[in-house]
């Protein structure tokens, strides 16, 4: 899972039964809303790993999977506290679309994705509309449309 240089994130759902590691494939930089109906509604910011760029170390039978429509996307929460904490990507199956909010010490609305165009954004907005840049919470509008 791991490359030269990249060191892997932890992270869980909210209740802890299920922790990961993840090694990010372009870092923050991936960070995005799907704009598919599911995303859409749970609102969550995912960031980008390679299928095998996630290992689960605890909690693998509390993951519960959900697939919905052509059941090309396989998301995945927890079956305690109903956290999704990562997905495989119907765009591109050989990536996974990891929840920013479940990564600890990230700060997800710091990277503000709203500014989505569902018409001309068909699978994934770009994410940094807002760009952090001193903690705690300072961020600064980046023009990006």
């Amino acid at each position: 899972m791991e490359k030269p240089g990249e060191e892997p994130l932890k992270g869980s759902c909210h209740c802890g039964a299920v922790c990961f590691e993840v090694v990010l494939a372009d870092g923050l930089r991936s960070a995005r809303r799907c704009t598919c109906s599911i995303c859409r509604m749970r609102g969550a910011v995912a960031v980008s790993a390679a299928l095998d760029g996630v290992s689960i170390l605890a909690g693998a039978d509390k993951l519960a999977t959900y697939g919905f429509n052509t059941r090309a996307a396989k998301h995945h929460f927890c079956s305690v506290c109903g956290i999704y904490t990562h997905h495989q990507r119907r765009s591109d199956p050989r990536q996974l679309g990891v929840n920013l909010a479940c990564l600890e010490g990230s700060i997800p609305t710091a990277l503000a994705t709203d500014r989505v165009r569902p018409e001309t954004d068909l699978d994934y907005a770009p994410a940094p509309c807002w760009m952090l840049i001193s903690y705690p919470f300072t961020a600064i509008w980046s023009g990006r449309v």
